[in-house]
């Protein structure tokens, strides 16, 4: 059975990322009626940042060299250990369970938020191949950061996510849909941009649509 995680990380409850998050989400289970779909909600249900009991765990995990799922719980030799693997297990779980991880992120400040950050901090041990799994990241922007556009250099956000799951996990397949010029939806000063965040949403939705039926 083919499994789809969903992750959400917009402070907006309506936001421009979980609108294409939806539209990727609901055309997937319509072309998987049989798959399994999991939504977790990095912005109404924040994970933890780590901690020192993270740090000491990872530290015994790199170590031991195991990437072995199944063995790490026996390396937990602390309170504190164990409550970082308390946190840690079902976010792993879920990511090897799914055939496909679906990002929608907005850019803060050039970047990820932190809720994003924090559910990638926890998910960093062990180090391993999600190779063949398939990530696609749904993304607003405020503004316009495409190649060509006066801030491309500035996109601090698909580089990012890019890089990570390509020099972290082995992911070279990483795709995305990104809608532009999103703050011209509630930035009266960026009102005369609206058309163009309009196109840019449109061609968003319909590369998040296609996407998932290839997925």
């Amino acid at each position: 059975m083919t499994a789809l995680l969903h992750l959400d990380a917009s402070a907006r409850r309506n936001s421009v990322s979980r609108l294409l998050g939806i539209a990727f989400a609901d055309t997937w289970k319509a072309e998987h009626p049989e798959g399994r779909y999991i939504h977790r909600d990095l912005a109404a249900d924040p994970i933890p940042f780590i901690d020192e009991g993270w740090t000491e765990l990872c530290d015994r995990v790199l170590a031991h060299g195991s990437t072995n799922l199944d063995r790490l719980p026996e390396l937990v030799n602390s309170p504190a250990q164990q409550r970082a693997w308390e946190i840690v297990e079902p976010l792993l779980a879920e990511v090897l369970a799914a055939d496909v991880i679906l990002i929608g992120t907005p850019m803060y400040n050039y970047s990820i938020p932190a809720a994003l950050k924090a559910w990638l901090d926890q998910i960093t041990f062990p180090r391993m191949s999600l190779a063949p799994r398939r990530f696609v990241v749904v993304t607003a922007r405020g503004g316009a950061y495409s190649p060509g556009a006066p801030k491309a250099m500035y996109d601090y956000q698909e580089r990012y996510l890019r890089d990570f799951f390509a020099g972290h996990f082995a992911v070279d397949d990483t795709v995305f849909a990104n809608a532009e010029l999103a703050n011209a939806r509630h930035d009266p000063a960026l009102l005369h941009l609206r058309d163009k965040h309009d196109v840019s949403f449109a061609a968003a939705l319909d590369t998040a649509r296609r996407l998932a039926k290839e997925s």
